[in-house]
């Protein structure tokens, strides 16, 4: 199968957002105009992404270069997203926790060769789904320490340190994070045909080395995600991963 740009991709997409933008308006979403600035960044961003890659790709070294980009962009979109940019090296460490073993296993484990064409894509994947796990889990608990404020007060009252009574908050939180990725393992050729699997099989290969590819990249991302929300928990119960009013309400 053979997806090249042309008139007919030009039109599909120009139907599909127009349809989402009046499926919004009809829905009472106030989501049209960001989603015709995403659509559009995604076109200018994926052209831009895709004549990197062909430059790169030939050099393992300019291959870990983009992948680095590529992290530090993840770890920068992520602490904003949080809404504690200043807490972004502490960011990178968690995700990088994840990040850093995985890739090596599944590349020392000789499952994706050390080339560029191999390491870009699957990093990507994995590094998109840290992202995403470390975005929810710093949502969920920052959102949870701002509404339970009382209960962290009273706990420091009864005795509890500062990072027990954050922790007292925040357990069962950070699981709420991981929950969406572990549906996907679940239901994965059930419900969805995942984007490893329909990569393969658009790129010739047949539907057993897709279904390979896919458990593969599913497994590292249950992995990486299980890693990074443990570290960012550790880092939130010690105040290290924090947004500023936090930072100052949560004091021992």
């Amino acid at each position: 199968m053979d997806v090249s740009p042309g008139w007919p991709v030009a039109l599909a997409l120009v139907v599909l957002l127009a349809v989402t933008v009046v499926a919004q308006r009809l829905g009472r979403i106030p989501l049209d105009r960001q989603a015709v600035v995403a659509g559009v960044r995604a076109i200018v961003q994926l052209s831009l992404v895709a004549l990197v890659i062909t430059a790169v790709v030939g050099s393992i070294w300019l291959s870990l270069l983009a992948v680095g980009v590529m992290f530090a962009t993840a770890v920068v979109t992520t602490a904003r997203r949080v809404g504690a940019p200043g807490s972004w090296p502490w960011a990178a460490v968690a995700m990088a926790s994840g990040v850093v073993p995985v890739v090596t296993i599944v590349v020392a484990s000789g499952t994706v060769p050390f080339t560029g064409i191999a390491l870009i894509p699957v990093a990507g994947i994995v590094i998109g789904n840290t992202m995403t796990v470390h975005t929810l889990v710093g949502r969920r608990t920052f959102a949870a320490l701002r509404e339970e404020h009382g209960q962290y007060e009273a706990a420091l009252s009864l005795g509890l340190t500062s990072d027990q009574a954050i922790d007292e908050i925040i357990a069962r939180r950070v699981p709420e994070g991981i929950v969406p990725s572990l549906d996907q393992v679940r239901t994965s050729g059930l419900v969805t045909l995942p984007g490893a699997f329909i990569g393969v099989m658009l790129g010739g290969g047949s539907a057993v080395q897709a279904a390979t590819a896919q458990v593969v990249v599913l497994f590292a991302i249950m992995a990486t995600q299980a890693i990074t929300a443990g570290v960012q928990a550790r880092f939130i119960r010690e105040r290290r991963i924090l947004p500023d009013d936090l930072r100052t309400a949560l004091v021992s």
